[in-house]
């Protein structure tokens, strides 16, 4: 099994060859092709390869598949007896990513 563990938008992602991931919102175009040179781990054919803390060599292409919103969360808080109410709803901004 071949995978890496990357480092993108503060999160890290164990990601493989050919899968699609859902990760914080990158400004770029749909369709473009992003680098991701934060490699922390890598995995080939059993062998194993740990940066301190990136690996530099290595570098992992990936291209944006679409920009879109996320589940809608609702918050809803109140005080009981004081008549204080307050709904407000909450979407995160995602980027899904195909990883070459």
């Amino acid at each position: 099994m071949d995978y890496a563990i990357v480092e993108i938008s503060g999160r890290q992602i164990l990601v493989e060859s050919g899968k699609f991931y859902d990760i914080n919102r990158i400004d770029a175009g749909v369709g473009s092709k992003i680098d991701l040179n934060c490699v922390l781990l890598t995995n080939k054919n059993g062998i194993v390869e740990f940066g301190l803390p990136y690996i530099n060599s290595k570098n992992i292409k990936a291209i944006i598949l679409r920009q879109f919103s996320g589940v809608k969360l609702i918050i809803y808080r109140m005080k009981p007896k004081k008549k204080m109410r307050r709904k407000q709803g909450f979407r995160s901004k995602l980027t899904r990513i195909l990883i070459e």
